[in-house]
């Protein structure tokens, strides 16, 4: 996807060279907008969220120009998530139009929410623009990425129009939008392409573009070496070799004291179930398992990009769970990194294995608190649906940070318990650990208590993104691959480093 320009301009709204201007509607006010105004004395233009009304305008140089008037609800409930979804709804009606340059004024708010607004804007037009169509021989829609049919009729530049000064926060919003769509690209690539090596080869190409940030890709042999046997239980059965990406980030002007921050993101490139085979419906889905180290990959990006303050260290374990004649099979016992001992009673509970190696690597690491994403139990989704990620804590100051970040970004977590009787139900019959029950009991919780066992105890998140990594349906991210996470790490690391 060609990038689009992104700008701030300051001063009046309606002095934009831009073909399509776009206004937004609050309930109760009387728009100062001419074209605006016209809209709404003739009922034409409504308040409501996502209602949008089109008419046209003289423009300076003589061309007339597109107005699109948005409904914004009530000005006090404006928050960036109902921004993102009315940026989205005017992204659509612009290419309905043909629009090429859009130009959004920037919605009257409270000084310090300006900012805030502006970035969302900019993420909804560029999350909203979204389309994959890398392997299309006829490139242009026809899939669920909210693509329109003439690919021809793009938005080619976007601005931002107001008299607060928000260039850095425009710019902000489209580093992050940008990134998130990156990881979206990782998401939706097949997994023939997108093999653990790939994944790796993304993650130096991102450290290149950045002093601040650092690779190291750990191949088979190393990943034994480093006593990962659960990890390394996992990838015994591919003959795709796996790698254990660490991405290392020092932020400028970090300080001394700064906490150091562990971001796990789980990489199963490709899902079988292993042994225990998944049923063949929906399996290609199982390309989609590694979204929570693209999402990890992508938000150091961002956050290098926007030079952010953190000391952070990402851990990325990358492999496929197939089956072979070499495959770990049910009832077989692995050793972890930390020493524990597991019984492996389902290979296709494979993403906690992976994941225990790759917590320990980051307490052996030095970290001070840690965050995990993972796609990990299908039973979050019958929990929460798509509207949630589900958080799991050990630490209810780190989890109300990350919770901020997740009401901020409006990729939003849900706490669900941890419980001494769900530990209890991890324990193995000859092993420390068995990492499925029998019992099929809060698989979730389960899981979450599973993995709780490899962070020693260091202040920790652990987010189930089954749910959110696709399918959410949100209006700038439709049914595909959403690239969840991105902000909300962005957001958590952005949050870190403002005083205050």
């Amino acid at each position: 996807m060609s990038a689009i320009e992104v700008t701030f301009r300051s001063g009046l709204a309606r002095e934009t060279r831009a073909d399509t201007r776009a206004v937004g509607l609050f309930e109760g006010d009387e728009p100062d907008d001419p074209a605006a105004r016209e809209l709404v004395d003739s009922g034409e233009a409504r308040p409501a969220p996502r209602k949008v009304a089109v008419t046209h305008e003289d423009a300076s140089d003589g061309a007339r120009r597109r107005v699109i008037v948005v409904g914004l609800g009530k000005r006090s409930e404006l928050d960036p998530e109902r921004v993102r979804v009315a940026a989205s709804t005017v992204c659509k009606r612009a290419g309905e139009l043909g629009s090429r340059s859009l130009s959004w004024e920037l919605p009257a708010t409270d000084a310090g929410e300006a900012g805030d607004v502006a970035a969302a804007l900019v993420e909804g037009t560029l999350l909203s623009l979204y389309r994959f169509d890398r392997f299309k021989s006829s490139k242009g829609g026809g899939d669920d990425e909210g693509a329109d049919d003439d690919d021809d009729r793009r938005l080619e530049s976007l601005e931002v129009a107001g008299v607060t000064d928000v260039e850095v926060d425009v710019e902000r919003g489209a580093v992050v939008a940008r990134a998130q769509n990156a990881a979206r690209d990782l998401q939706n690539l097949p997994a023939n392409v997108a093999t653990p090596e790939y994944l790796a080869a993304r993650a130096e190409e991102v450290a290149g573009l950045h002093e601040a940030l650092s690779v190291e890709a750990l191949d088979r042999d190393a990943i034994e070496a480093l006593g990962m046997g659960a990890f390394a239980s996992v990838a015994q059965g591919t003959y795709v070799e796996p790698r254990l990406i660490v991405l290392r980030y020092e932020g400028r002007d970090t300080p001394a004291e700064a906490p150091h921050l562990a971001l796990v993101g789980k990489a199963v490139t490709f899902d079988t179930g292993g042994i225990s085979i998944k049923p063949a419906g929906k399996m290609h889905e199982m390309k989609f398992d590694m979204s929570g180290g693209a999402a990890v990959i992508e938000a150091l990006g961002a956050i290098a990009e926007l030079g952010l303050p953190g000391r952070i260290t990402a851990v990325v374990p990358a492999t496929e769970n197939m089956p072979s004649g070499r495959s770990v099979k049910p009832g077989d016992i692995v050793t972890a990194m930390n020493g524990k001992t597991i019984e492996v009673n389902n290979t296709d509970a494979e993403g906690r294995l992976v994941l225990a190696d790759a917590l320990a690597y980051a307490v052996r690491a030095g970290a001070d608190r840690i965050v995990d994403l993972a796609t990990l139990t299908g039973a979050i989704i019958v929990a929460l649906g798509s509207t949630y990620a589900g958080l799991f804590s050990n630490d209810d100051d780190w989890l109300a940070e990350v919770e901020a970040a997740c009401e901020a970004t409006g990729e939003l977590g849900w706490r669900l318990p941890l419980h001494a009787e769900y530990l209890e139900l991890t324990k193995g019959r000859y092993a420390d650990l068995t990492n499925a029950s029998e019992t099929r009991k809060a698989m979730s919780s389960y899981a979450a208590e599973f993995l709780r066992q490899f962070v020693d105890d260091r202040p920790w998140v652990h987010l189930d993104i089954a749910g959110t990594a696709w399918g959410m349906t949100r209006p700038y991210v439709g049914s595909g691959a959403s690239g969840f996470g991105v902000r909300l790490l962005v957001e958590l690391v952005r949050r870190a480093g403002i005083p205050g």
